[in-house]
């Protein structure tokens, strides 16, 4: 396809998706959104496709950004879906966090029609995606990369090519447990801190500086001790998702783990407590309840924990 007459599609105008696809729009390029939620999509201000076959009709380059594989698979191999009304030669690229071994399938079968799918793990949350500094891992053929290149740099500072159909997705429930590690140990460390009586901001300084930084530790924590939870990123039932996506891969792969099972743990209970449709950053919330009713934020009482 020429990028002249090249046309985008989006699948889902989410948290993520209305970011990625306001980027792309302001970018110049012929855009078309759908949600099944059509107030979501309204409201994202993308010109709008009534159905998936209108969005396959119009899209050169389709987008998606959804939940999960239990969403996509329909999406794209439903009766109704994308696969049912492709076209040769167009380009499908879903950017959601999804099982390896379905977006294999999604492949084997889209390119039988002749249309090039790519698995492309995206990180670096909502304030990235704003920014367009996202970190892209794909998996799929290094041409069908080259072809969507240009699209995928309007949302994105670094686009890697993992390998094979399935290499994307894998590296992006690799880093994303990582993510949900850090964010759960850090949490827990911060309490701990917090209800010994140290200084929050001068501890972070020492952990930013020793062995124990990370990315929670540099740009979450510094944001949550002020009363800024970061909202608009990643849930608690999200994240809770992926890390069940990377304890399958794990067992699959015959890798022992025995740090998955306790982030996993940390999230379902701070999520069962009432935090599970929050920003996933909240968890430290939840373990605050647990200890007593911890907060973060100087000046807030230990009895202050969330209220039932």
């Amino acid at each position: 396809m020429s990028v002249a007459s090249r046309s985008v599609g989006i699948v889902g105008v989410g948290h993520m998706g209305s970011r990625i696809a306001r980027r792309i729009l302001d970018a110049g390029e012929t855009m078309v959104g759908y949600d099944r939620d059509s107030e979501r999509l309204e409201a994202s201000g993308i010109p709008p496709a009534a159905s998936l076959e209108e969005l396959a009709r119009d899209a050169d380059i389709i987008l998606l950004s959804l939940p999960d594989s239990r969403v996509i698979e329909p999406v794209v191999l439903g009766e109704d879906g994308l696969a049912a009304h492709s076209r040769s030669g167009q380009i499908v690229v879903d950017l959601s966090t999804a099982s390896p071994e379905s977006s294999v399938r999604i492949h084997e079968e889209l390119a039988s029609r002749r249309v090039a799918f790519l698995d492309a793990g995206i990180s670096g949350g909502a304030k990235a995606a704003e920014a367009g500094k996202l970190t892209i891992m794909v998996g799929g053929a290094a041409e069908a990369l080259e072809e969507v290149r240009s699209v995928l740099e309007h949302f994105s500072a670094q686009i890697f090519h993992m390998g094979p159909s399935g290499a994307g997705h894998v590296a992006k429930l690799l880093n994303n447990f990582l993510n949900g590690v850090s964010l759960a140990a850090t949490a827990e460390v911060m309490v701990a801190a917090r209800k010994f009586g140290l200084d929050l901001g001068q501890f972070l300084d020492v952990l930013n500086n020793s062995s124990g930084v990370n990315f929670a530790t540099l740009n979450r924590f510094p944001s949550i001790v002020q009363g800024d939870y970061l909202e608009g990123g990643l849930t608690g039932h999200l994240m809770a998702k992926d890390v069940r996506l990377y304890l399958d891969l794990i067992s699959r792969l015959g890798v022992p783990t025995f740090n998955g099972p306790a982030c996993l743990a940390t999230f379902e209970v701070t999520n069962a407590l009432g935090y599970g449709d929050e920003i996933s950053n909240r968890v430290v919330d939840g373990l605050g309840d647990l200890a007593g009713g911890i907060r973060l934020q100087e000046g807030t009482s230990t009895s202050e924990g969330r209220d039932e």
